[in-house]
């Protein structure tokens, strides 16, 4: 809890908001980015309260510069402290993005919904 979020790549904020429902993300900030000439969106999610302070909307951010922070289980939708960050190819017209899909809708889900390893590279 409370442990900075850092921005992957420069861009700039697109929207934040809170999605309540318990299991859902709580906090988010959704960013805007281009990865090599294309328009890449990124969903921050479980982050605190705080974290929808820092930047408004249009704001613009460089690579390393924190997005958020962690939130605490009591405002992250109620899970232990972790970011969910998730790519989208599509522009979100909201704060939300679908977190999982069926097994049989996947290959079509990534073509939305790239791998994150796209842009953190291995995870393990």
């Amino acid at each position: 809890m409370g442990t900075a979020v850092h921005a992957f790549a420069g861009g700039r904020i697109l929207h934040q908001g809170y999605n309540p429902a318990d299991g859902d993300y709580g906090h988010v900030v959704v960013t805007e980015h281009k990865l090599k000439g294309r328009d890449l969106f990124v969903l921050h999610g479980h982050l605190s309260q705080s974290s929808l302070g820092l930047r408004q909307p249009g704001d613009t951010f460089s690579a390393g510069q924190v997005i958020g922070w962690l939130g605490a289980e009591t405002e992250n939708g109620g899970w232990p402290p972790h970011v969910h960050f998730q790519l989208s190819w599509e522009r979100p017209e909201t704060h939300d993005m679908p977190g999982a899909v069926a097994p049989a809708d996947r290959e079509v889900a990534l073509k939305r919904y790239p791998d994150p390893r796209l842009v953190l590279g291995p995870l393990w």
